[in-house]
C-alpha cells in the first residue's frame, strides 16, 4: 500500500505555513537574520518538539515563528514547503497563515503575504502545484485584533480567498468572532474554522450556524453528537483531518483508535492534511501512511481520501474535473 500511497495524486487542505519550519531552517533564519534562539543545535530544537497538549505544542511554535522576519524568510519557508509536495505528490494546496503571529511581533503584513505568494506562483510555474490562501484569525487574541487584520487583507485580495480561524480552541467558541466572520462574507472571503479539535462537538455547529463556514478544520469530536454526523454526511460538509497531528497532541492516543476512517465509511467528507508537519512528524505521504498502518483500507478507500479534498478544495469545477480525473486514472491503472 505504501508505494500506491507514494504515487496517488493528493490535496492538502489543512497546513499551516508557519508550522513547515523545520529545524535546520528555523537555525539557518536565526543566524541569516541574528535572532537569538533558546537552543543551541538543531537536536535541541527537535527535543523542543516535544509536547504534551495543543498549548505546549503553541508556545514552541510561537517561539520558533520569530525567526521569520523578512519577505524572503516567508518565501524560503513557502518554497521548502512546496518541494515536499512535489515529493509527496501534492497537486493542489490550501495555506493558512496567521499575520496575528507576525504582525504582534512588528512585521510587516505585506511583507508575510507577498513572501508567501511569490512562492506560491513560483511553484505553480515551476512546480506545476497549483495553491490557494487563507488568512487565519487567532482565536486566543479578541475579535478587534482580527477585524483589524481584516483591514490590512482587503488590499491584498486578490491573493486571499479565505479567512479561518485557529490557536487555542478551549474558551475561544467560535461565537467570539461571529461579527469578524460576517464582514469577511460581505467581502467577498470564503469562511473555514479549525472546531472540534481539543473543543466538544458544538464549537462544530456554532462554526456551522454562526461563521458559516465551508468546511471544517479537524472536526473529528462531531462523533459526540450523533445528530451532526448525520447532518454533515446530508450536507457533505468536509473536515479537513491532521491523523498525525491529532495523536501528537492525544486527541486520540494511538492512531488505530482515530475515527477517520469510520468517518470515510459512513460517508463523511473527511480529508488527509499535514496540519504542522515540521512538529507532528510528516507531511502528507506519513499521513496517509499511519492512517493506512492502522487500518485496513482498499486501495479504493484511500483514493477516496484524495477525491474528496478534491471536492472539498476552493478551485474551480472545471479545475476539479481534471483533477478527479488524474485520481482516478491512477487508481484504475493500480487495481
Amino acid at each position: 500500500m505504501n508505494s500506491f500511497i507514494q504515487q496517488l495524486p493528493k490535496v492538502e487542505l489543512h497546513l499551516h505555513i508557519e508550522g513547515t519550519l523545520e529545524p535546520e531552517l528555523m537555525f539557518q533564519l536565526a543566524q541569516r537574520n541574528q535572532v537569538d534562539i533558546p537552543y543551541r543545535s538543531v537536536e535541541d530544537v527537535r527535543n523542543a518538539y516535544q509536547f504534551h497538549n495543543l498549548q505546549s505544542f503553541l508556545d514552541v511554535y510561537y517561539q520558533g515563528a520569530n525567526v521569520l522576519l523578512h519577505e524572503q524568510d516567508f518565501f524560503d519557508l513557502t518554497w521548502a514547503y512546496l518541494l515536499r509536495c512535489q515529493k509527496d505528490n501534492v497537486m493542489h494546496t490550501e495555506i493558512f497563515f496567521d499575520p496575528q503571529t507576525h504582525t504582534e511581533r512588528g512585521i510587516d503584513f505585506d511583507s508575510v503575504i507577498n513572501g508567501i505568494h511569490r512562492a506560491l506562483e513560483v511553484g505553480k510555474e515551476q512546480l506545476g502545484i497549483s495553491s490557494h490562501i487563507i488568512m487565519c484569525f487567532l482565536r486566543h487574541l479578541d475579535q478587534e485584533s482580527a477585524l483589524e487584520v481584516l483591514e490590512k487583507a482587503l488590499v491584498h485580495k486578490d491573493k486571499i480567498i479565505a479567512v479561518g480561524l485557529d490557536s487555542s480552541e478551549m474558551g475561544n467558541p467560535p461565537k467570539k468572532f461571529q461579527q469578524v466572520f460576517e464582514q469577511a462574507l460581505n467581502h467577498g472571503f470564503l469562511t473555514v474554522a479549525h472546531a472540534g479539535e481539543e473543543g466538544p462537538a458544538g464549537n462544530i455547529e456554532q462554526a456551522l450556524e454562526l461563521l458559516k463556514i465551508s468546511r471544517i478544520d479537524h472536526g473529528v469530536r462531531c462523533t459526540e453528537n450523533p445528530e451532526l454526523v448525520d447532518r454533515l454526511i446530508k450536507d457533505q460538509t468536509p473536515l479537513t483531518v491532521c491523523p498525525l497531528s491529532n495523536t501528537k497532541l492525544k486527541v486520540f492516543e494511538q492512531m488505530h483508535q482515530h475515527n477517520i476512517v469510520e468517518l470515510l465509511r459512513r460517508g463523511v467528507c473527511v480529508t488527509i492534511n499535514s496540519d504542522d508537519p515540521a512538529y507532528f512528524g510528516g507531511y502528507m505521504n506519513d499521513n496517509f501512511f499511519a492512517v493506512s498502518e492502522a487500518f485496513e483500507m482498499s486501495k479504493g478507500e484511500v483514493a477516496q481520501f484524495s477525491l474528496n479534498a478534491v471536492a472539498a478544495s476552493f478551485i474551480s469545477d472545471a479545475e476539479k474535473r481534471m483533477l478527479e480525473q488524474r485520481i482516478h486514472a491512477y487508481l484504475l491503472s493500480h487495481k
